[in-house]
């Protein structure tokens, strides 16, 4: 625990932080990567040249600060974090490179003196405790799955299939014949690579995009312009090649008893994780209402549309409706434009449904403001982002 004097100290740089802004967390990751440039082999590049991993560090440590007598608070936020962290493989010795580059720029950036400093270091080593303890009973739990595994396992792509212009699938089965863990509706693939011609290592998470076998993992991959990894992957990988594979992990997951009904929002590439909700519910015959609510652009990007209708024929209560921003003249779809839930306000009325949401943050916005004015409860809409999480 941390002692008043600690807290209050710590509480007092709230002002400082916030008129700093992106500036610190921008100064603390130039100063790491020059002096453990072995840790670009593990963060994500392209998220640390377009800001939002700065951002996202930014707004970790001020609401570090602004909750450090509440830190029950940060569960939620501690929870997505150490998840993630697992699909990075992080481990306890680097939150103490970590720690110290955050004093450093701290001390270059401010000068505050040996007492915020000391301060800062204590608040910093307790919530590290906290990372530390949760990822170790995450690697743990993986590990001891059937089919479980510690640190990377290497599998090898055995398909790879164009769903879309944009999306494609593709299906990893281990090297060493064995089976793979089980894993939530909703979780994510860590997936390592470094092929020739790339710079660094590079790890992304990508949602399972079916329910557990035991034999496989499926994921799907959208081409992103100037997207390292999703070019790679869509251009140059080839059946029968390797890749190293993090255990499934994440905390977006389907979690329903049989009673819930359950409407599943998505938009582009965001639909994945709800594939493996839609795959879960078909496999368990869900009694109650099952609604899917998908965006694209128009039918040339939008993936995996037969799947759906074939898993939604097996449901004993479901229902679709797809929209297309700019339709072209030989699409089928059944409606053009933006998303609006108030044509389905008769399926979503009821208190117990439970809401999962997943694409651009333009767009989940969007739909969960819908979703409230329609009555829904907060606490029933949940939702991923794809990169840095950002508050909807």
């Amino acid at each position: 625990m941390l002692d008043a004097q600690t807290i209050a100290t710590v509480k007092a740089t709230i002002p400082l932080l916030v008129e700093t802004g992106p500036k610190l967390t921008a100064h603390f990751y130039d100063r790491m990567f020059a002096h453990n440039p072995e840790l670009k082999e593990i963060f994500n590049m392209s998220n640390q040249r377009n800001g939002d991993q700065r951002e996202a560090l930014f707004n970790a440590i001020a609401a570090y600060a602004s909750n450090i007598e509440n830190l029950a608070a940060l569960l939620p936020a501690v929870e997505k974090i150490a998840q993630k962290h697992t699909s990075f493989q992080i481990q306890p010795e680097q939150y103490a490179i970590v720690g110290g580059h955050l004093l450093a720029t701290l001390d270059e950036l401010f000068s505050p003196g040996q007492e915020v400093l000391d301060a800062w270091g204590k608040a910093y080593g307790v919530l590290a405790d906290v990372f530390i303890k949760r990822e170790g009973e995450i690697y743990q739990q993986s590990a001891a799955k059937i089919g479980g595994w510690e640190g990377t396992r290497a599998f090898q792509i055995v398909s790879k299939t164009p769903q879309s212009a944009l999306i494609t699938a593709f299906e990893f089965a281990p090297q060493d014949g064995g089976d793979v863990a089980d894993y939530q509706p909703g979780q994510y693939l860590g997936v390592w690579l470094k092929p020739e011609g790339f710079a660094h290592q590079e790890i992304r998470q990508y949602s399972l995009t079916r329910s557990p076998n035991a034999k496989n993992y499926r994921i799907a991959v959208k081409r992103e312009n100037g997207g390292q990894v999703s070019e790679w992957l869509h251009d140059q990988a080839r059946v029968g090649d390797t890749v190293y594979l993090a255990a499934p992990a994440g905390d977006f997951f389907m979690s329903v008893d049989a009673t819930a009904p359950v409407t599943l929002i998505s938009a582009g590439v965001g639909q994945t994780p709800m594939l493996a909700m839609l795959d879960t519910l078909a496999n368990r015959a869900h009694p109650s209402q099952v609604n899917w609510f998908h965006a694209a652009e128009n039918g040339a990007v939008h993936a995996f549309a037969k799947e759906v209708q074939v898993l939604g024929a097996t449901l004993p209560r479901f229902a679709s409706h797809v929209w297309y921003n700019a339709p072209e003249s030989h699409d089928e779809y059944d409606s053009a434009g933006l998303m609006d839930l108030r044509q389905h306000e008769g399926l979503l009325s009821d208190p117990a449904t439970q809401f999962y949401l997943c694409g651009p943050v333009g767009f989940m916005q969007f739909a969960a403001q819908q979703l409230v004015v329609l009555g829904v409860e907060p606490g029933n809409i949940h939702y991923e982002c794809f990169g840095p999480h950002k508050v909807l």
